[in-house]
Order: C-alpha cells, then structure tokens, then sequence
C-alpha cells in the first residue's frame, strides 16, 4: 500500500509539474507577444485605446441569420443565405442565458441533447443520430474522438457556437450524418480595446474567476498588432457525494496586420480538468422496464471509488495566415496542433441486485489516452462570375495525422456490493487485480488527405445554386502493443475513400424570406470511431454512407419583430455494422438507420421591453435494418428507436426589461420521453425543466445577475441506460458579477 501511494505521489507531482510547465509556457508566450507588439507599436503613430461598452440583452437578430459563419458553409455566407438548417448561438446569447460551458450553450440549438457521463463526456444528440455520427469541432477542427475529446468546457472562451443539421461530410471530413458542432474560441480583435471580469459563486460550492483582455497595440513599421488573452478559473464542489471539480482555461492570441493585404493570427489554448470522485450515475430500481425510475434517496449517492479520479490536459496552437491577392481572392493557410492526455481511474458500473437491497458494484477501469493531432489547411475563395452569373468560389487541400495509444487495464467483474445508502467504498488500487502504472495496448493512427470545392452560382438575383464537393484519402494503421494472435495481429492497416457533397438551391422570395431544398451526403464509420476503432471492427469494413434531403424556409415577418426558421429533412444512414445472425460474434455491414423531422425557431420583440424566443424540434428515428446479439442470440431491432433519442424537444424563453437597468427572464425546456437501449425496454418519462434570471446594471458597464437553474429540483436524466440514469443538476441558485471596460 505505501508503494501505491509513492507512485500515485510520484504522478501526481509529474502531472503538477507538466501543468505549472504549461500554465508558465502560456503565460509567458502570452506576454511576450504582447511585449513584441507593444515594442513594435512604440510611436507617435500608436492608436489611442478605446474603451467598449458592453450590454448583455436580447438582440435584434437574435436567431443570428444575418452573421457570417465558417459551419455551414466556407464562403462565408450568413445563415439567412445557406441553405441548410444553420444555428448561430453568438456571445451575447451565452451571456444572457447563463451557459456555463459548451454542453449548456447547445441547448439553444434545436432538437439538441447533450450529457457528460465521465466515459463519454461530449456525448450529444441531434436529428437522430450521436456519437460517431456528429462531428463536434473546435475552430473548424476534429479531434476525430469527438464523443471523447469535446468534454464540456467552462464557456468563457467560447465566442459562439455554430450548428449545421444533417450530413456535412462534404464540410469537414467523415463523422457527419446527423451533423455538426463547432466551437468557435476568442481571438484578438483588432477592432477595440476591451477589459472584462467576472466573478460567480453559487450552490455546490460552484466558484468561477474570469479575466479578458483585448488590446490594440499600434502601428510600426508597416505593421499593425492586436492582442487577447482570455483566462477563467473554476471550482465545484459538486452535487453528488464526494466529488468535486477544479478547471483552469486560458486562450491568448495575437493578431499582426503587416500592410492591407496580410494578416497572421498566432493562436494558443490552454485546458485542463481535475475531477476527484467523478459521478457515473444512479442505479434504476428492478424491475428496470418501462420508464424506470431511481429511489429519490439514492439521488446524491456516488458509488465510485473513494479515490476516483479524471484528469484531462489539452494543449490547442494554431497558427492562421491570410493574404488577399486582390478585393475578391483571398488565401488561407491554418497549421495546427492538438495534444491532449486523459487519465480515468474509476469504478464505472453500478445497479441494485433483485430485491433493490444492495447495489452491485463492477466494471473497474484504470485508462490513459495519448492523443495528438497535426495538420495543415490551405484555402482559396473567390468572387467572380460564371457565364455573366456571380459565382463565389472556395478549395482547398486538407491533411491532418492523428495518432492515439490507449493505456487501459479494466476488470469487468465484481468489486463488491454495499448497502445503497450506508457505505463506504475502497480505495481504486484495492481493488484485487488492479496496479498502478499504464502498460500501451493499442496505437491507432489516421491519416486524412482531402480536396474540396464549394459554389454559389446567381442563377437570378432572386435564385442562388449552392454546390460542394470532397474527397477523402483516409488510411489508418493499428499497432498492437500486447501479445499478437490471429484475431489481434501485431499491425494492420487499412484505407477509406468517401467522396461526399451537397446540391442546394435558394430562392428569394423577399429580401427578408426566401425558402431552399437541399440534398447532401456524408460518410462515418461503420462501428467505433477511427482514432480508437479496433482490429475487429476495422477489418473489411467500409465507411457507412449517409444522405439527407431537406426542404426550409428563413424569414424575417411583422416588419422585423420577429424573425423565424422552418426546416423538414429525412435522413438515412446505410451499411451499419450489424451482428451475423449466422456467425456469433462477428459482423456485417448491411444495417440501415434513418429519421425524419420538422424543426422549427423563432424571436420574436412583442414590444420595446418584451422578447420572447423558442424553438421545437419533432424527430422521428428509427433502425431499418440492424441486428444485435443480445445473450448470445442474434435479435433484430428493426423499427426501434435509437438509444437517447427524444421524440421532442422544446426551448422557450422570456425576457422582460422594464427599465434600462433591470432585465428580467423565465425559461422551459421539455425533452419526451427516451430509451436507454436498443431493445426499447427501458425509458424514462421525459422532464422540463425551468429557470430564472434577474439582471441588474449597477453602474454602465457593470451588471449583477442572480439565476435559478432547475427551478423546480426536478429529478431528471440527462442520459438513460439500461441499468443507470446519468442524473441532471438539481436546483442551483448562482450570483455574478461582471463588469466591461
């Protein structure tokens, strides 16, 4: 026992020291960068700050139709001009609805669920289909891990989210049938100078410090300078019984015009997490049928190990050259790195035994993951015209090398079994057969080289023709780090060549409405996800093939009070893996998986101090053809619905500003009911939830908010399984300060 204390002594003071190493290389990189610029700008000539005034409120364009973003398209087209279902949750939307982190700012979207168990912590769900089959990005980049590596984080550096529904292969490599996610982070402006704080405290214990800064530098010698530097601290203790979570976020960049027609953006991000004790979920009550339910005592019961733990640390640096060869051709070039490690030592598995007396505990998992990720973007656009048409243009080459070895040691039989609300649990090295240390078992490699062309053709001033084309040269290459054998060799290899698109027409029927149809196709992995898919889901495999038509409108109505979407789309997804009916343990790719639905959002200014907000989302998901083997049988589930698929899911939100310094807001969310596995046979009942904020300007550029989440203390599952619920929040209550300069 004290050898396993010196080496969990030893790592923790290895991990301490990476971390101060790295907290010291981005702050000092960030200061030298401003010490650089300021050095460079030290003239007559430097311009005068300016300070910003900033008021979180509910904007004009609130549904953010007429904002440029890089999701759904990469000709810089406002959500109004694409056509497809585009959704934009800018800044000033974070603010004023109170998102903690990335997770919560994607309940603004749509049709949108998301939950965080610890082992799949960016698990979300959209249009039917998650996991494998949502790209999540961060600035336009996959991790190719997504439902791993995009893990909530602390919101503060996030300047919007943007969402893209439906296949977008074609937009960002394969991983794309239910659509994609991207968080976009704050980079210097070089448009104002701005100081901002924040300080929140809250139930739990929750406690956030957040500093930024934006700062324009001046002019020398024929270049010009702008930097930022955003950093927030975070600390929970949780509401869940023994655990507790500290975070640490900086992202620091550094914007250099060098005359009208350069620019380079030099950026660095900087994330890490400790959560001891982290929560897996609450055991369902036997029998666990129908919609299933906990006992309310066990509800702040944690289970795991009295040492449990997850740590993560990524490391983001991207370097974004531009260069404008003329007023309508512009170059792109983005390199960038990604490194992350993540680290779970935990007892994962837990459920009551037959008379609801004692809860079982299994599933024992000491796990390590190395990932890193390199590649190179080069983009071209242009603005030119087609047969005496306009025709905007976008290609490029993409290259990315991700490589990932995994450390684990899992035993997946019993721990022991405790008393569901009188117990103590051991420490995780305790547990008979588990050892510290992390022994490689696998190391996946994927190459990716695409090209992509993308076109918007004026047919008429009033009709738009939007194409968009990729092709993907996908090789992956695993290496076996453990004893080989027939079914595990000692290295294997294999390619991917999808080639994937989108045909959209736009027609204008106003200059404030118009209404498209759109078909588009995407590819994803049959099972698994590439950058940790094994031998025997790799082997022989192809990519599933996905496609999507969709037929929308996007209006603005009532002389600009409100503006509103409206989308229809059916998708299918083929050649799943499914199991053999014929040979037990192996798999075909034949499986089919589809859904269809109508989404629907509007804003809406009922007068000067009244704006209400909504959407609603029906999605209808299904298995067409997809076989499982359930006891060692082969069982069809053709017709059921997906695991974590609600039928609806609605968002309202109400905001009253009865004077300009006081804002007040209500808010509602409803998610119907959802299956915790395969087989349809267990659900929960669905929930709402409730919310309520009140805002306060003390001084210009200060205000106070109080919030209530969760109003009324719902017991609600933000992800179902079929033996455990993966509780929500309860009812919290938080105050914040924040001021703006």
């Amino acid at each position: 026992m004290n050898t396993n204390k010196n080496i969990n002594k030893n790592v923790n003071n290895n991990i301490n020291n990476n971390i101060g190493k790295t907290i010291r290389k981005t702050v000092f990189a960030s200061a030298a960068a401003v010490l650089c610029a300021q050095a460079l700008a030290a003239s007559p000539a430097a311009v005068e700050p300016t300070l910003a005034t900033v008021t979180v409120n509910a904007s004009r364009d609130a549904l953010a139709l007429d904002q440029a973003n890089g999701t759904g398209s990469r000709l810089g087209l406002t959500a109004r001009e694409t056509p497809a279902s585009v959704a934009v949750v800018d800044r000033a939307t974070i603010e004023l609805r109170g998102a903690d982190n990335t997770q919560e700012v994607l309940s603004s979207v749509p049709g949108v669920t998301a939950a965080a168990p610890p082992g799949s912590a960016g698990t979300v769900y959209y249009r039917g289909f998650g996991a494998s089959s949502l790209s999540q990005l961060f600035n336009g980049i996959t991790p190719q891990y997504d439902a791993i590596a995009a893990r909530p984080i602390d919101s503060w550096i996030i300047e919007r989210v943007e969402v893209i529904g439906g296949p977008s292969t074609y937009l960002f490599g394969a991983g794309a049938v239910g659509g994609s996610i991207n968080y976009v982070s704050k980079l210097a402006q070089r448009d104002a100078d701005l100081f901002e704080w924040r300080v929140r405290y809250g139930s739990f214990a929750n406690a956030d410090l957040a500093l930024g800064l934006n700062r324009r530098l001046g002019e020398a010698a024929g270049a010009r300078h702008a930097v930022r530097l955003d950093v927030n601290r975070s600390h929970s203790d949780g509401y869940v019984d023994g655990q507790r979570r500290d975070a640490l976020n900086a992202a620091a960049s550094l914007l250099s015009d060098f005359g009208p027609s350069l620019s380079h953006t030099l950026a660095l991000e900087y994330q890490h997490e400790h959560v001891d004790r982290p929560y897996w979920g609450t055991p369902l009550r036997n029998p666990a049928t129908g919609d299933a339910g906990i006992d309310p005592a066990t509800r702040f019961k944690n289970y795991n190990s009295a040492d449990g733990v997850y740590e993560q640390t990524v490391r983001w640096a991207r370097s974004l050259l531009e260069y404008r060869l003329s007023p309508n051709t512009t170059l792109k070039n983005t390199v960038y790195h990604y490194d992350a490690l993540r680290d779970y030592r935990n007892v994962e598995t837990y459920a009551f035994n037959a008379a609801n007396t004692a809860v079982l505990r299994s599933g024992a998992l000491l796990q390590r993951h190395d990932q890193q990720l390199r590649g190179e973007r080069i983009e071209w656009a242009h603005k030119g015209a087609l047969a005496g048409m306009a025709a905007d243009w976008s290609a490029g080459l993409d290259y990315s090398r991700n490589t990932q070895t995994r450390f684990p040691l899992s035993l997946s039989g019993p721990v022991s079994s405790v008393d569901p609300l009188w117990f103590s649990t051991e420490r995780f090295f305790d547990v008979p057969g588990m050892t510290p240390g992390f022994t490689p078992d696998r190391t996946n490699q994927v190459n990716t080289l695409a090209l992509f062309l993308e076109n918007r053709l004026r047919l008429r001033p009033d009709l738009a023709l939007l194409t968009a084309l990729r092709h993907d040269r996908i090789d992956i290459a695993l290496r076996n780090h453990k004893a080989a054998s027939a079914s595990n060799p000692a290295y294997f290899e294999h390619d991917y060549r999808p080639t994937t698109g989108r045909l959209g027409l736009m027609y204008d029927l106003t200059p404030h409405a118009n209404v498209y149809v759109q078909y588009s196709t995407a590819a994803d992995p049959p099972a698994g996800i590439l950058s940790s898919v094994s031998y025997s889901q790799a082997r022989g495999s192809e990519l599933t093939t996905g496609r999507q038509f969709e037929l929308g409108s996007k209006f603005d109505y009532l002389d600009g009070r409100g503006s509103a979407t409206l989308a229809a789309y059916r998708i299918e997804r083929k050649n799943l893996a499914i199991a053999d009916p014929d040979h037990p343990g192996a798999t075909l790719p034949v499986g089919q998986q589809s859904s269809r639905g109508v989404e629907a959002a509007t804003s809406f200014k009922l007068s000067p101090s009244w704006q209400v907000q909504g959407n609603l989302a029906y999605t209808d998901a299904q298995y067409d053809a997809f076989v499982e083997t359930s006891g060692g049988v082969a069982v069809s589930r053709a017709g059921k619905t997906p695991a974590n698929i609600p039928t609806w899911v609605s968002n309202l939100w109400l905001s009253w500003k009865p004077s300009a310094a006081l804002q007040l807001g209500l808010d509602a969310r409803r998610v119907s009911r959802r299956y915790g596995n395969t087989a349809n046979s267990v659900s929960d009942a669905g929930y709402t939830l409730f919310g309520a904020n009140l805002s306060y300007q003390l001084r210009r550029n200060t205000q106070l908010t109080v919030r209530v989440k969760n109003l009324t203390d719902k017991i609600y599952a933000a992800n179902v399984g079929a033996s455990s619920f993966y509780l929500g929040a309860p009812r919290s209550l938080d105050l914040t300060l924040q001021s703006w300069y």
